[in-house]
């Protein structure tokens, strides 16, 4: 469909045929342009997404999209204006969609009395989720006096205080922070709620759960959520029938194809006879190069220019103004006929930024693993409330060898950490009391100080020196980004201006750029290596693999194939004799750019003015001695695919500069997940399904005794299928030749351990199944899963199961919330938790995998930064001290008040990790916010975090009373203070406290 057909169709045609106006066109892009251009014409246009479903496809994956499917039809149905227009993709429309009355709203006004039951039962029946804690659309959670809300039909979570059944307030809050916004906008005076499914009662809901469990089809859960839409029945219709349908263009081989592959229930014949919009007489569309050409060319006609706002025209290049016609819309049209011209100032909208998580569950659960700084590595066996003399208080539990429990006071909660390590890393415990994980605490400090010493000292030398200054022309730059093909996202726009700061400054550039794989790291990579040549000077890549060379060479080809560059590859497979001309090219500059594995640290160079490193922590440690001498005069970009966690970033913040890409491309697509038992016919499909479009599969069975026979079957499956096999066994330049094959197009399936590298970009392979993904990580999942979907293709992960009634209840759920949510949300916070952590393993270089297993990654890490800190003089070496408050006070986060456990454990984590009184009284005012007003015990244990913290800043290590009489003792050792309160009540033991503590500032 051109965009000129449907402008006149819209201007000219008989508005009669328009009257429920159903527009098929034959995808989201298309659907877009009818959109823009109903919108300029002032319709009111609604657009259905694009639903790529099969008859009794899991429905969990595409829930974003039928989400807005219910937006858009709520939207349309309740609109009262006449010039109106729904807009369907062909896929979508060959299914019953739901009915016009299961449409309906229910207003919430301030100062409205609800029936709090009834809201609960409507809200369920309209297929809200209720759940501890809301952090999508179509979740709810009730605390009390308490009502948080993600309504379908906006981009905002409202929380709702109530007051007897009175709304006493509504407030928009994050579902990043969980905090109400305040003042201005945040508070409002109703709010909006569409069902998140349909408008249905009791029954209706009842006999639709009924149709659906009894449903013959495969999904992992039988439930609305994953197959409500194939049992509508009689809630929904045909829309070719209800509506006056009209196609953009002739589709009978789009359909053909479909019908061939598919079996929509709508029939093939409702397509026969459709009216077609016919193709444009007056109007055509306009390619907009120079704007201004444009309208000095065309100023006998009548010009419209389109702007999504008024800083749009002064951000334009418009010479002049006279005589055009403005129209403020956020549209893009671009029309010429011999009377008009359209024009749009607007561009298309870039993806948004991925959010990092603010506020991250541990979801510490029974069982666990965990790591005391002083104990060492013990399980988790859950909170308990004690009563110890005479005080009821709160204490986690962990169990050593031979069942020995320690108890751990609540607000002492940041003396333990969850315990994370590699894959399949199962830790021994420790036992209790022993002295030997002090030592090897001990032993892990010094090589870490010894480490930091180097990269401290390496980086002061780097410092000293100047480097040498790399000018950029602005013309000849912007010159060079425009020819990348696509548009830099804005964050690839920021790295590269960093960058290129940096190599201009006069010192020596020391930066790590963080991404993940293919959201432009090399393309921002390159662009400092195009400085480089510009100024006479030569650069390097240096990667740890054959194949991650092989494809930043492909890279460099086809991004400087205008310039007269010569770029060299130096890698294994390289022939002797090309090596020595490579070499020799390198020592006396008649090669530009090369890019090579570790066999390039010891090549000689000309003029070597910037090296970049990919994946550096992949690298041994002879490498990385190399490494460091021959950049110690060179500008250095290092890129990690791995999350750098923030409290590592800021430690690092004085060693190197840091860049950070969150905006995926823009053609980077979503990944489809699902998560089904193990059947050969869903294998064969799946499979089947990828090479009909000429992609191929990544296979991951993590068995080398079986891997043989997983190939045996593949090939009974599909005899003609092309199978490269890769397990641990092989050796690495056998799996190095057969990654190059697979990503040259040798083969049709990888079927591979998780051996598999993660920083691997094969834009063809867009299929990834996972078998036994129950026994994986909830991490280990979402990064394999991130292998698909690169190519600006739609990718699918299939997640399978031996058996889906004997796995846990836990790993159900979670493998439920990596297939509903596509990108990093609720359900994968956890991931980024351990992604954030790893990362910080990976960052500084030595794997040290054994001091990491012995004491996880999180305490790891923890030394790691506090040595960093230490060594830059950012602060002196803290001494391990705690404060030990023994007040008979009864003070706990009250269970009446946080239902959830996970959700008290994740407060007190973040109350115990508080470093000041200002973070505690604000960690209190967002417990009021979220679950409302403490009770006297809750805030009796603020007020003991408080002193703790108080008492630590003033040197005292224990806080303890008898009866009436508090005594205080100081960590050197002075002379105890005894203080003596009004009574022993806990309201006077704590104010007695608190005055002294306040009084000694």
């Amino acid at each position: 469909m051109r965009q000129n057909s449907i402008y006149e169709y819209l201007l000219n045609g008989d508005s009669s045929c328009r009257e429920s106006l159903l527009c098929i066109c034959k995808d989201d892009k298309e659907a877009l342009k009818i959109a823009h251009t109903s919108i300029l014409l002032n319709y009111r246009s609604f657009t259905l997404p694009d639903l790529r479903l099969s008859y009794g496809d899991d429905l969990r994956p595409f829930q974003i999209e039928l989400y807005e499917l219910i937006e858009t039809l709520n939207g349309y149905f309740s609109s009262k204006d006449k010039r109106k227009i729904l807009i369907s993709p062909i896929r979508t429309i060959l299914f019953p969609l739901p009915k016009k009355r299961f449409f309906s709203s229910i207003v919430l006004e301030f100062a409205s009395t609800i029936n709090l039951k009834n809201l609960k039962d409507r809200l369920y029946y309209w297929g809200y989720h209720f759940v501890d804690i809301v952090t999508q659309k179509g979740e709810v959670s009730f605390k009390d006096t308490i009502m948080d809300i993600y309504p379908l039909g906006g981009d905002k979570a409202y929380r709702i205080t109530l007051l007897n059944g009175e709304i006493e307030s509504i407030k928009k809050f994050s579902i990043d922070t969980q905090k109400s916004e305040y003042g201005g906008s945040g508070e409002l005076e109703s709010i909006k709620i569409i069902p998140a499914k349909l408008a249905l009662n009791r029954r209706e809901y009842k006999a639709w759960q009924d149709r659906v469990e009894n449903s013959t089809l495969d999904t992992f859960v039988k439930d609305i959520e994953s197959l409500g839409f194939w049992y509508l029945d009689n809630l929904g219709e045909n829309y070719l029938e209800k509506f006056n349908p009209i196609l953009t263009s002739n589709m009978d081989k789009e359909l053909e194809e479909i019908y061939s592959l598919n079996n929509p229930t709508v029939s093939r014949e409702s397509f026969n006879n459709l009216p077609i919009i016919p193709k444009a007489k007056e109007f055509r569309e306009l390619k907009v190069i120079n704007i201004n050409a444009i309208i000095k060319a065309n100023s006998h006609k009548k010009i419209t220019i389109i702007a999504k706002n008024s800083s749009t025209i002064r951000g334009s290049n418009l010479e002049s103004f006279r005589g055009l016609n403005f129209i403020y819309k956020d549209i893009i049209v671009n029309l010429i006929s011999s009377r008009e011209v359209i024009i749009s100032l607007n561009r298309p909208k870039r993806p948004k930024r991925i959010k990092r998580i603010s506020i991250i569950l541990d979801e510490l659960k029974i069982g666990d693993f965990v790591v005391h700084e002083n104990h060492g590595i013990g399980l988790f066996r859950g909170v308990e409330r004690r009563k110890v003399l005479g005080a009821t208080r709160e204490f986690v539990l962990i169990e050593y060898q031979n069942q020995d429990m320690l108890l751990i006071p609540i607000e002492n909660l940041n003396v333990i950490d969850r315990y994370v390590a590699n894959s399949g890393n199962l830790p021994t415990l420790d036992k209790m009391g022993k002295a030997s994980f002090k030592r090897l605490k001990g032993r892990v400090k010094d090589k870490l100080f010894k480490m930091t010493s180097q990269i401290i000292n390496l980086s002061a030398q780097r410092h000293l020196k100047r480097g040498v200054i790399l000018k950029r022309n602005l013309a000849e730059h912007k010159k060079f980004m425009d020819q990348a093909g696509f548009s830099h996202t804005p964050d690839q726009i920021d790295a590269i201006e960093a960058i290129l700061d940096d190599m201009a400054s006069g010192k020596i550039m020391d930066r790590l750029l963080s991404a993940d794989v293919g959201f432009g790291k090399t393309e921002v990579a390159m662009n400092g290596m195009y400085i480089a040549w510009k100024n006479g000077y030569q650069s390097m890549i240096v990667a740890p693999t054959t194949l991650l060379t092989s494809q930043h060479f492909k890279s460099m080809q086809e991004r400087f194939k205008n310039y007269n560059i010569k770029i060299g590859k130096l890698d294994r497979f390289i022939k002797p004799k090309a090596k020595r001309e490579l070499l020799k090219g390198l020592e006396d500059g008649t090669i530009n750019m090369v890019v090579g594995t570790h066999a390039l640290l010891k090549a000689k160079f000309k003029n070597l003015a910037l090296i970049i490193i990919d994946e550096e922590h992949k690298f041994g440690v002879k490498q990385k001695e190399a490494l460091k001498e021959i950049a110690l005069n060179v500008h250095l970009l290092s890129m990690s695919a791995t999350p750098i966690p923030r409290s590592l970033n800021m430690a690092l913040s004085k060693v190197k500069s840091f860049s950070e890409i969150l905006t995926p491309p823009i053609n980077r697509e979503r990944v489809r997940t699902f998560v089904k038992n193990y059947n050969d016919k869903i294998i064969k499909e799946a499979i089947t399904r990828e090479l009909r479009r000429g992609g191929q599969i990544f296979y991951l069975f993590n068995s080398i005794a079986e891997i043989e026979n997983k190939r045996d079957i593949l090939q009974t499956l599909l005899p003609q299928l092309r199978i490269s096999l890769l397990h641990s066994k092989i050796s690495s330049l056998q799996i190095e030749k057969e990654m190059l094959k697979f990503e040259e197009g040798e083969y049709d399936i990888l079927l591979s351990t998780s051996i598999i590298e993660s920083g691997i970009h094969i834009p063809n392979a867009n299929t990834i199944i996972v078998d036994n993904a129950d026994r994986f990580g909830i991490a280990d999942l979402h990064q394999l899963r991130g292998r698909v979907g690169r190519g600006g293709r739609e990718g699918y992960c299939y997640f399978m199961v031996e058996n889906r009634d004997t796995i846990s209840e836990n790993a159900k759920k979670r493998l439920l919330a990596l297939e509903s949510y596509s990108d990093l949300g609720s359900g994968a916070s956890l991931a980024f938790h351990d992604l954030e952590i790893r990362g910080g393993g990976n960052i500084i270089g030595e794997a040290q995998s054994g001091h990491i297993k012995q004491i996880g990654y999180s305490l790891y890490l923890k030394m790691l930064e506090e040595t960093i800190r230490v060594l830059s003089g950012e602060q002196e070496e803290e001494k391990e001290v705690q404060v030990d408050i023994k007040l008979t006070v009864d003070a706990y986060l009250n269970d009446k008040l946080i239902a959830e456990n996970r959700l008290r454990l994740e407060l007190y984590r973040r109350l115990s990790q508080a470093l000041s009184v200002n973070e505690i009284y604000g960690i209190e005012g967002e417990i009021v916010d979220r679950f409302g007003k403490l009770d006297s015990i809750s805030r009796q244990f603020i007020d003991i975090m408080v002193i703790k913290i108080l008492a630590r800043e003033r040197g005292i290590s224990k806080i303890a009373n008898v009866n009436e009489r508090i005594f205080i003792e100081f960590q050197d050792n002075r002379d105890r203070v005894v203080l003596k309160s009004y009574s022993r009540d806990d309201d006077d033991l704590i104010a007695t406290t608190m005055n002294y503590l306040t009084s000694q500032s």
